[in-house]
């Protein structure tokens, strides 16, 4: 209950505030925010298959952010952002839709 309380508050707050991203980070937004769901559908996936550890999760949704960004980020230092921010989202989608499937076949028995 207590996370969904916190969901709440930060859509709420992200609303009222509406932040902006500085021109700076905005490549690497939509990188770091897949990185954040591929971390939060494994937790749940944990959650549901009764192994979920809250530390576990926190560096897990830690380092796929930062790991992501960086990557991106040596990718346009390089010149290969547009390939390594297209891999860095395939590998990602994969691990999200993996466990969506799992979760799916954890609720639906199928």
């Amino acid at each position: 209950m207590i996370p969904l309380i916190g969901l709440v508050v930060g859509i709420v707050l992200g609303i009222v505030f509406q932040p902006s991203v500085p021109a700076l980070l905005q490549p690497y937004l939509p990188i770091a925010v897949v990185a954040a769901l591929d971390a939060v559908f494994g937790g749940l996936r944990a959650s549901l298959d009764g192994i979920f550890d809250d530390k576990v999760f926190v560096v897990s949704f830690l380092s796929n952010v930062v790991v992501a960004a960086l990557i991106v980020y040596l990718g346009d230092q390089l010149g290969v952002g547009a390939q390594l921010s297209t891999g860095v989202i395939v590998v990602l989608g994969i691990r999200i839709f993996s466990n969506v499937a799992a979760i799916r076949r954890h609720l639906f028995k199928a």
